[in-house]
C-alpha cells in the first residue's frame, strides 16, 4: 500500500508473542538494526508487524525478515551476525540456499537454544564433516570451528555411530609458563583444555559430562598423550593445531583407526610456536589438498559468531598483517 508521502507499507502478522520477542530483540535492538541495514521504518504494534519504506526498501525487508522466520518463528533471537549474513546471502542471490539453514538443527543445548550453522560456510563446513573422515577447518577466532565439531560429535555418539570422543590441543604456551602453574601435570594442562569443557558442558551439561569423561567416554587430554595410540570408533578432534609442529601433526593423523572420525582445527594467524618453527596445520592444508577422503574447509571474518565487535577486530587485524607482508 502506497501512502501520500511515497512511501509504502506492509504488516506482517508474527504468530506469538515468542516470535515477536525474537524478531524485536531486547529493547527493540534487532527492529532498529534492521531499520539501519534497509532504511526503513519498523514498529511492532502487539503481534502486527509494520514496515514503512520507498518501495524498494520494502521489498528488500519484506524479504529479509521472511529469510530470517525459521529462527524468530521458534522464539530462537536474531543477532546482529544473523541480520548481516541473512542480508548478504540475500543481496547476492543466495537467499534460498541461506533459507536452509533454519532447517539445519544440529542439536539443542541445556538452555534449551537450537544449535545449527549460522553462515553459509559453517553450513559447508558441517557437511564435511559429516562427508569425510579427516575434515581440517582454518580460520579466525570465534567462527564456530571448535564448537560445530564438538556439537557434531556429540550428536554422533548419542546416535552409536561412534563409541568415544576424543578432544585433545597442544599445551602450548601463548607468552606464559606452564611451570608456574600450580598442581600436577594434569592440573597444568587443564587451562589449555578448557574450551573443550566449556563446549561439552553447554552440550551435555556439567553432571553428564563428568560422568561421561569418569568413564572414559569422553577423553579431553592433551596432545602428548595421543603418541602411539591407535584411535578406533572415535570422533577425534585436535583444537588449536597451528600449534602443533609438522612433526606432532603427522603423528596425530596418523593415529586415526577404524571406523574413526577426526576433525583439526586451528587459526593460522594464531601461532605461538617459537620464531621459524612451521605450523603443522599450515603445512597439512597444503600437503593434503586433493586427498580423496579430506576436507579443507576455511572460514572467514564474516564468519564469526561471537560479540560483532570480534569481526571488525579480526578483520582489523588481517588488514594490519596484509599491509605487513
Amino acid at each position: 500500500m502506497e501512502e501520500p508521502d511515497g512511501l509504502s507499507a506492509a504488516t506482517l502478522r508474527l504468530p506469538s508473542p515468542g516470535a515477536a520477542l525474537a524478531l524485536a530483540g531486547e529493547g527493540e535492538a534487532t527492529l532498529r538494526r534492521l531499520e539501519a541495514l534497509t532504511g526503513s521504518a519498523i514498529v511492532l504494534r502487539g503481534l502486527d508487524l509494520c514496515v514503512r519504506a520507498r518501495p524498494d526498501q520494502l521489498e528488500r525487508v519484506t524479504a529479509l525478515i521472511e529469510l530470517l522466520r525459521p529462527f524468530w518463528q521458534e522464539g530462537q533471537a536474531v543477532g546482529q551476525v544473523d541480520l548481516n549474513t541473512a542480508l548478504h546471502a540475500l543481496d547476492s542471490g543466495r537467499g534460498e540456499e541461506h533459507r536452509q539453514l533454519g532447517g539445519q538443527v544440529l542439536a539443542r543445548s541445556q538452555s534449551g537454544k537450537l544449535l545449527r550453522p549460522r553462515t553459509l560456510r559453517q553450513k559447508a563446513y558441517v557437511q564435511a564433516m559429516e562427508r569425510h573422515d579427516l575434515t581440517l577447518a582454518l580460520g579466525p577466532a570465534g567462527t564456530g570451528k571448535t564448537f560445530l565439531a564438538t556439537v557434531l560429535a556429540v550428536r554422533m555418539l548419542q546416535e552409536r555411530k561412534v563409541e568415544r570422543l576424543i578432544l585433545t590441543r597442544p599445551a602450548v604456551e601463548a607468552g606464559e609458563r606452564l611451570g608456574f602453574l600450580p598442581g600436577d601435570l594434569q592440573q597444568k594442562v587443564d587451562p589449555y583444555l578448557r574450551p573443550l569443557y566449556d563446549a561439552l558442558h553447554a552440550l551435555l551439561g556439567a553432571e553428564r559430562t563428568a560422568a561421561l569423561l569418569e568413564k572414559g567416554v569422553i577423553e579431553v587430554a592433551p596432545l602428548a598423550y595421543m603418541r602411539g595410540r591407535t584411535l578406533a570408533d572415535a570422533f577425534v578432534i585436535l583444537d588449536e593445531a597451528q600449534n602443533t609442529t609438522a612433526a606432532q601433526m603427522r603423528m596425530v593423523l596418523t593415529r586415526l583407526g577404524e571406523k574413526s572420525r577426526m576433525v583439526v582445527t586451528g587459526d593460522p594467524t594464531q601461532v605461538d610456536l617459537p620464531a621459524g618453527v612451521l605450523s603443522g596445520l599450515t603445512e597439512a592444508a597444503q600437503v593434503l589438498e586433493g586427498v580423496e577422503g579430506v576436507a579443507i574447509c576455511h572460514l572467514y571474518a564474516a564468519d564469526v559468531v561471537r560479540h560483532p565487535l570480534v569481526q571488525r577486530l579480526v578483520t582489523a587485524y588481517a588488514e594490519r598483517d596484509q599491509r605487513k607482508r
